[in-house]
């Protein structure tokens, strides 16, 4: 059986099992320390005597049931100089799923030098400005110069070039 008090700081209502009648606690509202009071007496007490009066049996059974548990409206005292906080806070969604649920994903753009080259004229420049173009200025999170090697089909030489990486929203 619980016992239902007050905490006499807050008003918090608290429900604590009867087995804790007398032990100190810590108000879950306002930490402030509390003796659990002792159980009240049952009222009902005098109909689970040991006559066999099925009508006073049948009202100790029900007494004691589930079915017989008051419903109870707990209320949480506001105070007015406290900011309120959440109990339970929800947690914050993992970064797989922010990504998939943003309207831009970030993407990686490499654009190679030896790509650009078309029949000896060298169009570098002008692919990469065509790019930047068309994903626009404000979606463009960085620029970065590369340098590599490669091995050159037709000499079959090791040959360094350039690239340019580009990270943008879109």
């Amino acid at each position: 059986m619980d016992i239902i008090f007050n905490c006499p700081k807050c008003e918090q209502e608290l429900a604590v099992d009867s087995t804790g009648s007398g032990s100190e606690i810590n108000c879950p509202s306002c930490s402030e320390k509390i003796v659990i009071p002792a159980a009240p007496a049952t009222p009902l007490g005098s109909l689970a005597s040991t006559s066999n009066d099925p009508t006073k049996m049948a009202a100790s059974t029900i007494h004691t049931s589930a079915a017989a548990k008051i419903e109870m409206h707990l209320r949480v005292p506001v105070h007015a100089n406290k900011t309120l906080e959440p109990l339970i806070e929800k947690p914050k969604a993992t970064l797989e799923v922010a990504a998939k649920e943003s309207d831009k994903k970030m993407k990686v753009k490499t654009i190679r030098h030896t790509d650009c080259v078309e029949v000896g004229h060298d169009r570098f420049d002008e692919v990469v400005s065509g790019f930047l173009q068309k994903v626009g200025e404000p979606n463009i999170v960085s620029l970065t110069p590369m340098t590599y090697t490669h091995i050159e089909i037709g000499t079959q030489k090791l040959v360094t070039d350039y690239a340019v990486m580009i990270v943008y929203r879109g």
